[in-house]
């Protein structure tokens, strides 16, 4: 959705955002979280457009703190809104994708499982183009994001719900905004089943070394997006 369109369905109160898309209100239960507007940028600062974007590609920025990966994609295919569910059972509508085509779209890059995640060493999740290819878990689709450490299978087109492996709940979407005027990409709240508690917990010492004492801080601005195979120096492929 562009600026006018997410002005027009999202209000934001009490550290929350309440949204309607589309004629379809959110579920009453739903509890999308404002962390504030931060510009998504190229890897020479300067403010990324949408247009940039190599369809069905890997890119990660981090949001809504310093040490939280994100995936963003562009699928090539519009992304519809879905009803969706949080591992304890509160139903959420995720809006689909944004952009020209709504094609765009941003999930925590936080296996909802054992918490795998992207590090600039390795990477053992990530979005497939085509089918996942695993002798032991077939692909239930294609393009979807696979996590090798587990074999749990996310649909972005579909809000990232589970489609197979120990998953028990969608990735956390991030929600973005898509300027149409300039083109440009602002991450400003998240939606669905957030695991950055348990993700900090479990990783406590890891994420004080990889990101410093400001793991846990909120970031702010702005945020650089790179694609993965340059942020990650092994992806792994299973």
């Amino acid at each position: 959705m562009d600026r006018r369109e997410f002005v027009e369905v999202c209000a934001v109160g009490g550290g929350s955002l309440a949204a309607t898309l589309a004629g379809t209100a959110w579920a009453a239960d739903a509890k999308p979280r404002s962390y504030g507007r931060v510009q998504l940028l190229d890897d020479l600062g300067k403010p990324l457009k949408a247009t940039q974007l190599k369809p069905q590609t890997n890119y990660v920025f981090h949001y809504p703190f310093e040490a939280t990966p994100v995936f963003l994609l562009d699928l090539g295919k519009p992304a519809t809104p879905t009803a969706l569910a949080t591992r304890d059972k509160q139903a959420y509508q995720w809006p689909g994708g944004v952009g020209p085509k709504r094609s765009l779209v941003a999930f925590s890059a936080i296996c909802a499982h054992k918490l795998v995640y992207p590090t600039k060493e390795l990477s053992f999740i990530s979005f497939r183009k085509g089918a996942a290819v695993n002798p032991q878990t077939p692909s239930k689709g294609n393009d979807l994001i696979h996590c090798c450490a587990d074999h749990s299978q996310y649909d972005p087109a579909r809000g990232a719900q589970v489609l197979s492996g120990p998953a028990e709940q969608p990735l956390c979407a991030v929600l973005i905004e898509h300027d149409a005027k300039t083109d440009g990409l602002v991450a400003v709240g998240t939606l669905g089943g957030e695991l950055f508690d348990d993700f900090f917990k479990k990783y406590e010492m890891k994420l004080s070394l990889e990101a410093g004492p400001n793991a846990k801080q909120a970031v702010a601005r702005s945020a650089v997006v790179r694609e993965l195979d340059q942020f990650c120096r092994n992806p792994v492929r299973c």
